[in-house]
Parts: C-alpha cells; sequence; structure tokens
C-alpha cells in the first residue's frame, strides 16, 4: 500500500512520470584508451597515466550512460519516450569540457554553449547504439522546454483544485 503526496500515483502508468534531466555536458567522444595499452598498466597507471585519470574517467562515463540508458530504455518500452526528455551536450571539448575551470571566459562560453543548445533539436539514446541523436522533425530544446513547463503547470493545477 502506498501512502504519501504520490499514493494515488501507479508507477506502471505511463503518464504518471515526468523526467526532465539536465545534464552538465560531455566531453566530446574520443577513445582515450584502449585494452592492449590498459592491460600493461601498473596500479598507479588505473588512478593516474599522463595526466589523465583513467578509473576516474571511465567510472564517472559509465554510471552517466548507464542512468540515462536506462531510463531512456524505461520511457521508450512503456511507449511513453515525450515524457522523458535529457538534454545535455555530448561534443564539448577544450576548457568547457573541464568540471573544475570556472574562469570567467569560460564561465562565458557556458553560457553561450546553454543557448545554443536550446536551439538545437531534441535529442534522444539510441537504444541500439548508445549515441545520442537528434529526433527527427523534433521540436528544439527550448519548445521541449516549454511544453514541460506547461505540463507541470497543469499538474501543479490539478493538484490544488483537490
Amino acid at each position: 500500500m502506498q501512502t504519501g503526496e504520490f499514493a494515488d500515483v501507479d508507477p506502471t502508468q505511463r503518464k504518471g512520470m515526468l523526467v526532465l534531466s539536465l545534464g552538465t555536458g560531455e566531453a566530446k567522444y574520443e577513445e582515450k584508451y584502449n585494452a592492449p595499452t590498459a592491460a600493461s598498466w601498473s596500479m598507479i597507471n588505473w588512478v593516474y597515466n599522463g595526466g589523465k585519470t583513467p578509473l576516474i574517467d571511465m567510472f564517472s562515463s559509465a554510471i552517466s550512460d548507464m542512468v540515462d540508458y536506462h531510463i531512456s530504455t524505461l520511457f521508450q518500452s512503456m511507449d511513453s519516450k515525450e515524457y522523458y526528455l535529457r538534454i545535455q551536450d555530448d561534443k564539448l571539448n577544450g576548457d568547457a569540457a573541464s568540471v573544475d575551470i570556472a574562469t570567467t571566459q569560460n564561465l562565458q562560453r557556458l553560457k553561450e554553449i546553454g543557448a545554443e543548445l536550446l536551439k538545437k533539436t531534441e535529442s534522444r539514446v539510441n537504444l541500439d547504439t548508445g549515441k545520442y541523436e537528434e529526433i527527427e522533425g523534433g521540436r528544439t530544446n527550448e519548445e521541449a522546454l516549454s511544453h514541460f513547463a506547461l505540463l507541470l503547470s497543469k499538474e501543479r493545477k490539478n493538484r490544488q483544485t483537490k
């Protein structure tokens, strides 16, 4: 028996959830490591290797990819993919791809990237390749966010009248 604010929400109901996932951006996909090279690494090389942190890079990337892939699979399998919106730029490079460069110049560039991302066509994970692909004939991210805001506003009004 469910209790609390969401007691009347059936988790298997297609339209019972609306998920907005805003990513922080990822570096442009590039193969940084390969199996033959990694096979010869010592334990320290897995932690720090040539200015990179392979183990941390792999865990961070895997966690983000797995969560997005699994949520995409859930919504697509329930024929409710329009209720999951992921906005993520997976083609960052240089300083913009770093999580710890907070210079005025880099923050301004990230702001510009965010504005450009709003104008891009909505994308979704291709479940066969795991890569983001633009939705053919899709809305812009800005239009998709406006649609989500409208749905949330309607839901809030419905709850207030109960």
